[in-house]
């Protein structure tokens, strides 16, 4: 099987035993015909120093620690959300979050420069009681008199970034709960096709590789194949991403290893995309009953979100590749508003109530002129 493999040439078993939780999986995979996949993992902690490293790189967001004696590495953020501690530096500490990155703006200052020298050292002392991660000065605000001081007496960072604080903690909310976000890794290969994410799932060697080679040969764009790494990012979204050792590499049966990018090009692939829709790829089973109208949906669940799913059974001759461009662009069309199934359905209904007048003589009532 490849997916085992590709798994472990990942690093994903060590990422699980150092940065993440097993959590349960759902029950619709344990119906489901399609392999079983990994447990879901979430990240469990990010050192200061990762989070001023990122911010810096990735967020683009300038950050300048004040307290650089301090060991950033040691001090770990384990939450997502934000605190704003001025209850806390006012004396009310019984809901006091400590854990989570603490923010001090324009209010949390004012209110500290507004107290003498020892008032001031008794109310950061008592926030200071606590395991905070750290504290971070925003819209470039100066520290009150004696504040990094006492930071480094605690052993908690202390930072300063120029931004105004209700952007700065959007985008810092916005990468925290991105790097705390729920994920699993789906065995599978992930296409856009014209601008759906399709997910191509089935037993292994099925065919899901080379669907999705004949599908970016077609122009479409590769995400990941073999092993997608699938991210909960909001309560209904998912986004599909491929590992940072595979990226773009596939392997197809009998031929080996393509490297899609340098094959076809920038613009045959993608680092992420949104999972939109999932295609089961299966052997043609004459016990089993497949939709032919798509009146009712089937529906297939992972980490908590249920995503659409349409059975595509493999039989000699057929063309799965053209039938996952339909796929996609029967998505599109439902998504502004059209449906062919209900569209027929209303035909239908308008026939049977025509039943009790007289009954049409031709099947069609007029043929143009198609003369050549």
């Amino acid at each position: 099987m490849k997916c085992p493999d590709r798994v472990r040439a990942a690093g994903l078993p060590v990422a699980h035993a150092v940065l993440s939780t097993p959590l349960a999986s759902t029950s619709a995979q344990h119906n489901s015909p399609m392999p079983h996949h990994a447990a879901p993992f979430r990240k469990e902690a990010l050192s200061v120093a990762e989070l001023v490293t990122h911010l810096r790189t990735d967020v683009s967001v300038g950050l300048e620690v004040l307290t650089p004696e301090v060991d950033l590495q040691a001090n770990q953020v384990t939450e997502s959300y934000l605190h704003r501690p001025g209850l806390a530096l006012a004396g009310f500490v019984e809901l006091y979050t400590h854990q989570r990155v603490q923010i001090l703006g324009n209010t949390e200052c004012a209110y500290l420069r507004s107290l003498d020298a020892t008032a001031r050292r008794d109310a950061v002392q008592r926030v200071l009681a606590f395991p905070v991660p750290c504290f971070i000065l925003t819209h470039g605000n100066k520290a009150p008199d004696g504040l990094a001081e006492l930071m480094r007496e605690s052993g908690v960072a202390l930072l300063r970034t120029p931004e105004p604080t209700t952007e700065f903690m959007a985008l810092v909310r916005e990468f925290l709960q991105d790097q705390f976000a729920l994920q699993q890794a789906v065995h599978g290969a992930l296409v856009d096709v014209y601008g759906t994410g399709l997910l191509l799932m089935g037993k292994p060697g099925i065919g899901k590789s080379e669907v999705a080679l004949d599908l970016v040969e077609r122009g479409h764009r590769l995400v990941a194949d073999d092993v997608v790494i699938a991210t909960r990012r909001e309560a209904n979204l998912l986004m599909g991403s491929g590992t940072d050792l595979v990226q773009h590499f596939m392997e197809v049966r009998g031929l080996g290893l393509v490297d899609v990018r340098a094959m076809f090009g920038i613009r045959a692939i993608r680092f992420q995309k949104r999972i939109e829709l999932v295609v089961n790829m299966h052997l043609w089973d004459a016990d089993e009953e497949y939709t032919r109208l798509g009146m009712v949906q089937d529906m297939y669940e992972l980490l908590g979100v249920s995503l659409p799913m349409v059975k595509i059974p493999i039989t000699p001759g057929k063309n799965i590749t053209v039938i996952c461009e339909v796929v996609a662009m029967n998505h599109l069309l439902r998504q502004y508003g059209y449906d062919p199934a209900e569209v027929f359905a209303d035909r239908l209904r308008e026939r049977i109530q025509q039943k009790q007048g007289p009954l049409p003589q031709r099947a069609v009532e007029y043929f143009e002129h198609d003369f050549e």
